[in-house]
């Protein structure tokens, strides 16, 4: 038993290790997580998060996907809630790059040294995923996945579903 957790967690480690989505996640240790079997959508949450409702839906999906994966069943009366958050943030990147001809001593301007700038943006985008035990109305797990966001229509699909993949990869969690 403790060589296919040993398997399960070195496979777990090697997949997420070359993602681009960076994850971090904390839960309360003195809960018992073979308990839940049952998930909801907590729509009061997700009905806040600023995106578009397209791209919820991604989310929403991508998550129904692989709790099914990972046995839960959704259910009208469910042992867990599930909350998104979601955050983006533009970044600019400035580069220089001189090229130049003209070494020389001294001070003073030099016609043959130049510099060219490579302005780049991207956005990072966060998604947090919360479980919340659904009878104590308490957050018992909480998976945060940071990465770069795409516009092209034609990859969002794939690009949530790697957010997601990636942070519900470490749920439910390894005790030691």
């Amino acid at each position: 038993m403790k060589t296919i957790q040993l398997v399960s967690a070195l496979v777990l480690f090697l997949l997420t290790a070359c993602s681009p989505v960076r994850v971090n996640f904390d839960y309360d240790k003195k809960t018992d997580f073979s308990t839940y079997k049952t998930y909801a959508f907590y729509k009061t949450g997700i009905d806040k998060v600023e995106i578009s409702d397209l791209d919820k839906k991604r989310i929403l999906r991508s998550i129904d996907e692989e709790m099914t994966a990972k046995g839960f069943t959704k259910s009208e009366t469910p042992d867990l809630l599930i909350n998104i958050n979601t955050k983006a943030e533009k970044n600019i990147n400035v580069n220089q790059f001189y090229a130049g001809y003209g070494y020389g001593w001294g001070f003073g301007w030099n016609p043959y040294w130049g510099g060219n700038y490579n302005v780049t943006t991207n956005t990072e985008g966060t998604l947090t995923i919360d479980l919340i035990d659904a009878a104590k109305k308490e957050l018992i797990w909480q998976g945060e996945g940071i990465g770069y966001l795409t516009k092209n229509t034609d990859k969002k699909d794939e690009n949530i579903k790697m957010f997601v993949t990636n942070i519900l990869a470490q749920y439910p969690p390894i005790k030691k």
